[in-house]
């Protein structure tokens, strides 16, 4: 690593000291408790909650006393139910205004529940029955809030006043796409690029502002963990799952979990922090064919390429730095060292124990990916659930994801299938983590204070910042950038002249009368802001549906911005395309294919370019996955392509304008063909020279 990132990791480590917060176990004071339900004991001159109501202070509610003597107390006072349950956590939504489901009690009462998944999307603008299901009613951060301390209530009416901990997957994301069970809208939360496009930034310093933004944001609301990030790398073009990582590169990789462990956790878990499940040991996307393991299809991982240490690295530096917990991947390790390799990571004891535990030192709680036990348990598909939990918990795996059957487990307790020795070790990881939070002195959070820190315009302005700093600019031909201006009546100063010094500088476009531009896939109003001094814009946008059709390009029309999306028509329910069309990753064979759909339409891309001049035509992709630009498709006749990894149209339009320079790198190659992803390895970042269009690290600039 250059001396230069080095310092700024340093930096970026003081940072994170998370000054004037109060890790549980160094208490100087007496912390602030949450009564509630709870009453209060005295003991000289200190106060301490009652958690299990006996009228006297115990070891494991004594905050003066060392973490694992809190935890080996209570552990040794719960019952075999009671272990078990903390074994499992399940998805637990909000329903609508925050309030609590039959099932939030039926989990705290009868299965012993203390972990839960919260997949609510948060917004000052909740639709009533919007969503549902899986993902939950749409919430107010206040609801949100209300909600986790009505959670908190209930668990502290429990014998041992046990707290929850509610986890999410991530939520501050530009995503058009969200899917349950992957990701969360960002909603009223700030806004950033995907991962990929952090990553582009190239500024770990921004990073850090985004991690310990988000961590005030999810504290705010009682979020205390997170399944994330995606310490997986970008070698695998055709798995689906790349858009949730932020690289193919394993030290810039292994740079940025060091950043987001150290800004979100602190040093040690704290009273602020937001505790991470980083993910997907020991590396997914290295999957056979880019199958995606949430499918049978997808549920082998490969080395051809013999690269299983290189994709190990990202977690090691997490580990290093204190992540509290990790989550092994769905994917069957083909063929490695660590047996047994033909079961899936959390069913091997090799990957669990021996690897994450033994030889990388691991100390925190490793959690299941969902579903493993009933709907993904590639290798032990022919084991009875009974037989995958014991498998999967003598593996070494502490708490199982979308699980919640206590007597399943508990019979295997009192068969002596599972030791309670063994159970207890689990117990206690889990119960460290939830002192070492704070929750056991005051879980609950004020409904108010969600209210303005949820939304706060300062935070977005940051995540503004972010989003043109990972834009990408890969192509432009004959200095087509940045457009001309229309010429103000009045020079103003620019929309984001005043942002901090490390926003890139504008540079001074050349000025016409008019411009007119003709746009796709953008909000005309916000190109003809006139922040940009008025832009005539026409839209060629319209509804197939409907029976409309594209309106033409009119006559003097000076440019065309073309904002490029890739999604999935099929019924794949955690995305992707048809197992079948894994390999259509360029955009001529997409345009051609059942499962892939390109917005706007290769045709109408492509009649565009025809009709205003492909060397006037500025494409900005948003690359979800490594898209292949074929020169079929003609895509690279554009006069100026962009890679975007999760903007607004402001942001591409200050980029477009010059208000802000392009800085972003690409965060991972793109080929140059389709076939060169088929004959590249999986576990190998990058391609030979002459399969590249695009190199890792490339972008231009003004």
């Amino acid at each position: 690593m250059p001396k230069k990132m080095w310092f700024a990791v340093g930096v970026l480590v003081l940072l994170a000291s998370f000054s004037g917060t109060q890790a549980q176990g160094t208490y100087e004071s007496q912390p602030v408790l949450g009564e509630r339900n709870i009453q209060l004991l005295h003991d000289e001159g200190f106060q301490f909650r009652d958690l299990n109501k006996n009228g006297k202070v115990d070891v494991y509610e004594d905050w003066r006393q060392p973490v694992s003597d809190r935890v080996d107390d209570l552990a040794s006072q719960m019952t075999l139910e009671e272990k078990a349950g903390m074994l499992m956590i399940n998805t637990l939504n909000a329903e609508t205004q925050g309030t609590l489901s039959d099932r939030a009690v039926q989990y705290v009462q009868d299965e012993k529940m203390t972990r839960f998944i919260f997949r609510n999307t948060v917004t000052a603008t909740p639709v009533v029955d919007a969503a549902g299901g899986w993902r939950g009613a749409q919430l107010t951060p206040y609801e949100a809030a209300q909600f986790m301390n009505a959670m908190q209530e209930l668990m502290a009416s429990t014998r041992l006043g046990i707290p929850a901990l509610f986890k999410s997957n991530a939520r501050n994301h530009y995503d058009h796409d969200a899917r349950a069970g992957i990701n969360v809208p960002a909603g009223s939360f700030s806004e950033w690029p995907k991962e990929a496009g952090l990553a582009a930034t190239r500024d770990l310093d921004l990073i850090a502002e985004f991690a310990q933004i988000i961590a005030q944001e999810w504290t705010s609301v009682g979020l205390r963990s997170m399944y994330g990030y995606m310490a997986d790398l970008a070698t695998e073009p055709r798995w689906f799952r790349n858009h949730e990582t932020f690289t193919e590169d394993a030290d810039l990789a292994a740079q940025i979990m060091t950043v987001l462990v150290k800004n979100l956790q602190g040093d040690q878990l704290n009273t602020r922090s937001v505790a991470l499940t980083i993910k997907h040991f020991p590396g997914g996307g290295p999957q056979e064919g880019g199958g995606d393991p949430h499918y049978g299809y997808g549920k082998n991982q490969v080395y051809p390429a013999n690269n299983f240490e290189y994709h190990v690295k990202p977690f090691k530096a997490a580990i290093e730095a204190g992540v509290s917990s990790i989550m092994p991947y769905y994917g069957i390790p083909v063929d490695q060292k660590y047996l047994p390799n033909d079961v899936g990571m959390s069913f091997s004891k090799g990957i669990v124990t021996e690897l994450l535990r033994d030889e990388l030192g691991f100390k925190g709680n490793v959690n299941s990916d969902t579903g493993i036990i009933q709907r993904m348990p590639w290798g032990v598909e022919d084991k009875s659930l009974e037989d995958r939990i014991a498998m999967a918990i003598e593996a070494g795996v502490d708490v199982l994801s979308g699980f919640s059957d206590n007597k399943q487990i508990l019979g295997l307790i009192t068969s002596g299938r599972i030791s309670e020795e063994r159970v207890s070790l689990s117990v206690k990881r889990l119960l460290a983590e939830q002192f070492e939070l704070g929750l056991f002195e005051n879980p609950y959070v004020d409904p108010n204070r969600a209210s303005y820190v949820v939304g706060n315009r300062a935070f977005q302005r940051k995540a503004e910042i972010a989003q043109r700093k990972s834009i990408v600019l890969l192509q432009r031909k004959e200095d087509l950038l940045p457009l001309p201006m229309p010429k103000p009546k009045s020079r103003a100063r620019g929309p984001f002249a005043d942002l901090e010094p490390q926003a890139p500088s504008p540079v001074a476009p050349s000025e016409r009368e008019t411009v007119q531009l003709y746009t796709m896939g953008m909000n005309p109003e916000v190109v003809a802001d006139q922040r940009w001094f008025g832009f005539t814009v026409i839209s060629g946008d319209y509804d197939p549906s409907q029976g409309e059709t594209r309106p033409v390009v009119p006559p003097g029309t000076d440019y065309a911005i073309l904002r490029v999306e890739v999604t999935n028509s099929r019924g794949q329910g955690f995305g992707g395309p048809d197992p079948e069309e894994l390999d259509l990753l360029a955009f001529s064979d997409m345009a051609k294919s059942e499962s892939w759909k390109l917005t706007p339409s290769l045709a109408d891309i492509q009649g565009v370019m025809t009709e205003v001049g492909a060397e006037k035509t500025i494409l900005a992709i948003q690359f979800r996955q490594p898209y292949v630009l074929d020169e079929a498709s003609g895509v690279l006749n554009a006069g100026a392509i962009l890679a975007t990894f999760g903007v607004s149209d402001a942001a591409l339009m200050d980029i477009l304008t010059g208000f802000s320079k392009p800085s972003g790198k690409l965060p991972y190659a793109l080929a140059r063909t389709a076939q060169a992803i088929k004959d590249q390895d999986s576990d190998d970042p990058g391609y030979r020279e002459r399969d590249t269009l695009f190199p890792f690290g490339h972008g231009l600039t003004y």
